[in-house]
């Protein structure tokens, strides 16, 4: 697997998209691209070319899910690595995540201490 770099990020609550600013790219130095909403995300994604996609759960409109199902129509992005996040952490939930492909699910609130050093982790297993 390649090195991490560039990661592509759909979180629709400002104040999470600049902790997470803060935590991937300040503290990470991971390359980051924000998106608002799954609109946005596909609008974006395939001129980005991220390594791998955070993509929040609940999002207005397209929720993270259908985001998915609609990013993976874009063939460069069929096989990026997705991690979801969520502050609902229930197992029929994760399981449910998990076969729509994503490889872990992060919980909210997160530490944006150590959120880089969690995702490398999960990237170096992927």
């Amino acid at each position: 697997m390649n090195e991490l770099r560039k990661i592509l990020y759909v979180e629709d609550e400002a104040d999470i998209q600049t902790i997470a600013r803060l935590a991937l790219q300040d503290v990470g130095g991971f390359e980051l691209q924000l998106c608002s909403n799954g609109s946005e995300a596909l609008a974006t994604a395939q001129e980005y070319a991220p390594d791998l996609l955070i993509l929040d759960v609940m999002l207005p409109g397209m929720d993270g899910p259908t985001t998915l199902t609609e990013l993976r129509k874009i063939p460069a992005l069929a096989e990026t690595p997705v991690l979801f996040m969520t502050a609902k952490v229930q197992t029929r939930e994760l399981a449910q995540l998990r076969a729509l492909g994503a490889v872990e699910v992060i919980t909210k609130p997160f530490d944006p201490m150590t959120l880089a050093e969690t995702v490398r982790q999960i990237w170096q297993n992927i």
